[in-house]
């Protein structure tokens, strides 16, 4: 027995050997998991190489910019497919630290940047062409929730180029003339372009290349200054201190790899250093994956069986043959002949087994067609909303002094509660909060939370008390609350952003959408489980059905209904994080920052800031929503002898 065992480790061994032997990686390789098009697909394109080529393992780790740079120079992971050279301050001490090292230039005569606007805006407007030309232009421009001043759509929060947009737009005088206003992340910056391009509207923004929207859309750049590195470096500080205006340098694209996969890994790293794309090759590669939804590593086996001449240039002999038999294409002499069939099919199309019956290109059409034709309409009610609900909201709070609010709010958590140490250190919440520098988030994200819970009192209440009287009804609707509170948060705001745009009324019906749900179904269940025998003694005394639920179902079912009111409230401020991944500001757009800047400070803050906000909140709207017993007991024990 003991022989036949010796024999099959042989054996397997003998098999492992040459493998092993081969591959030019002696222990897995982890690649950043990036978030945008082209850097999805280029890193598709260097796992193929690395994995298939010279028989390496892959793993992908997923992050946000500066977390996979800060992991790159620990060497928690290997390899970034694309990394701008001279953009980021952490990969910039990581390189001087001798860490990290970008290598290759993967895009030929590198990648540009800088502020645009559609194209049909400078040819209706031909004296528009440069920046110093905006302030003549201002109007095309207009905030819709500040009418007083412009707005240019900046970058996210936390991310490089939005430092130096801040900058520029400081230094060139343009922050007294337009708004600096953040989408909150790329996915909503792409769609604000997408909906104004769809709607033939202007719009100021900063964007790159190379990207799929840039294919898709005609932009027009606006001039700047010839690049001046010395000013450039200063802009790329939110702490410089030089007043100079700098053109975009154009970057090269390269590879990020940590030093100890280039002393680990020679062979690999001469591969990605030959990796090339020309701006035609990879911009119509990302227009090509959006356009047929695919992923970057499904759109990186088609370039590669599209595009065999590329790629071998870039591969020893033995690399090349072994991609092309991964790819299931061939090799004659040193040529390479594609199988045009298998490459123009999708993978997951060959590899499932059911029928095709995706809503996905349905659905995309029904919105961009919706945008198109009735954006308008949408468009005058988010401006509806800004100027009748959420602005006066906001100016209110901001008029009324920080230590009158304060004040109010301490005095109402003691009638709620009526216990003064609660009173107090409601007061020392809100002050706290102030002097964290959070005072202007805080107000608003209570102008936000106060609009969306009325409207969501206005819908939510009358709709339940329909649904009580009627069984119909609660079939009908019931089905659509589940979908309500089930369907992540994100997949309505993509329609709900192209439809209001970015900022405070996307964040405002997003919301609402996602509060209705308890106050509805609570005040259903608190109609329905009034006494029976009350509701009969109010119709034996001739009360109508108005009467029978003004006077004795709401007052019944009151407990109900603000535990719906207390739910609402606290679903609503559970989405400010999310709101401000829309461009709307508050609190959450404090937390979102930190997570892209890794500041641990900045969100430990901004965190707690809400916590207190929630705390006050819940318990003043459940003490105020007891019963009338109930909330004698909790005054009778909050009394205590005085002397």
């Amino acid at each position: 027995m003991r022989q036949w065992i010796a024999l099959s480790l042989l054996c397997m061994s003998a098999f492992l050997l040459p493998i092993s032997a081969s591959a030019a990686c002696a222990s897995p390789i982890k690649f950043g998991a990036l978030t945008w098009e082209s850097g999805q697909f280029i890193s598709g394109v260097l796992k193929h190489i690395a994995e298939d080529g010279y028989g390496c393992t892959i793993e992908e780790v997923p992050g946000a910019g500066p977390a996979l740079e800060t992991a790159l120079s620990q060497n928690d992971i290997q390899v970034i497919g694309e990394q701008w050279v001279g953009r980021s301050p952490i990969m910039e001490q990581a390189i001087e630290d001798d860490k990290v090292a970008v290598i290759g230039d993967t895009l030929k005569g590198g990648a540009t940047q800088g502020w645009y606007v559609p194209k049909y805006v400078l040819e209706e407007n031909p004296g528009l062409r440069s920046y110093q030309d905006l302030p003549k232009y201002a109007d095309l421009f207009k905030d819709p929730e500040d009418p007083s001043k412009s707005r240019f759509m900046n970058c996210p929060s936390g991310w490089t180029c939005e430092i130096f947009n801040t900058r520029l737009l400081k230094n060139t005088g343009l922050d007294r003339v337009f708004n600096n206003v953040h989408p909150g992340t790329g996915a909503a910056l792409d769609a604000e372009i997408a909906s104004a391009f769809e709607q033939h509207k202007p719009l100021l923004f900063y964007y790159w290349q190379p990207t799929g929207l840039m294919a898709k859309y005609d932009f027009a750049p606006l001039k700047f200054p010839d690049h001046d590195d010395a000013c450039w470096q200063d802009l790329l500080r939110a702490d410089g201190t030089a007043s100079c205006v700098s053109g975009f340098p154009v970057s090269p694209l390269g590879i990020a790899v940590s030093t100890p996969f280039i002393d680990n890994n020679p062979e690999l790293v001469e591969a990605f250093k030959k990796v090339q794309f020309t701006s035609d090759e990879l911009n119509g590669a990302i227009l090509e994956m959006s356009e047929n939804k695919r992923s970057g590593e499904e759109q990186a086996l088609v370039f590669l069986r599209e595009h065999p001449n590329v790629w071998q240039a870039w591969l020893t002999d033995e690399a090349a043959t072994n991609l092309a038999d991964k790819l299931g294409i061939g090799l004659t002499g040193a040529n390479i002949t594609a199988d045009t069939v298998a490459s123009s099919v999708n993978q997951t199309a060959l590899t499932s087994k059911f029928p095709s019956w995706s809503l996905e290109t349905p659905l995309n059409n029904t919105l961009a067609s919706t945008v198109q034709n009735y954006g308008e309409v949408f468009r005058t009610i988010s401006t509806f909303a800004l100027t009748y609900l959420l602005l006066p909201i906001e100016r209110l709070l901001t008029v009324i002094p920080p230590w009158l609010i304060i004040a109010l709010v301490t005095v109402l958590a003691w009638f709620g509660v009526r216990k003064i140490w609660f009173a107090l250190a409601c007061g020392a919440g809100l002050f706290l909060i102030g002097a964290f520098g959070l005072w202007g988030a805080l107000v608003d994200t209570l102008a936000l939370l106060i609009v969306s819970v009325l409207v969501t009192v206005v819908i939510g209440i009358p709709i339940g008390i329909a649904m009580s009287g009627s069984k119909l009804l609660r079939q009908i609707v019931t089905p659509i609350l589940d979908v309500m509170q089930t369907m992540p948060s994100f997949v309505y705001l993509i329609p709900v952003l192209m439809l209001f745009g970015i900022g405070k009324v996307p964040a405002l019906f997003a919301t609402i959408i996602y509060a209705l749900p308890p106050l509805i179904r609570l005040t259903t269940l608190g109609i329905t489980q009034v006494n029976h025998e009350m509701v009969e003694a109010g119709r034996s005394f001739g009360s109508t059905h108005l009467q029978l639920l003004i006077w004795i179902k709401l007052p019944q079912a009151l407990p109900s209904i603000m535990a719906g009111v207390n739910q609402a409230v606290m679903m609503s401020l559970s989405m400010v994080v999310l709101a401000s991944m829309i461009g709307a500001p508050g609190l959450g757009e404090d937390v979102l920052q930190s997570i892209q800047t890794l500041n641990i400070g900045q969100g430990l803050q901004a965190g707690t800031a809400i916590v207190i906000v929630a705390i006050i909140i819940d318990r003043i709207t459940q003490a105020f929503g007891q019963g009338k017993r109930a909330r004698q007991k909790t005054i009778d024990a909050g009394r205590h002898p005085i002397g």
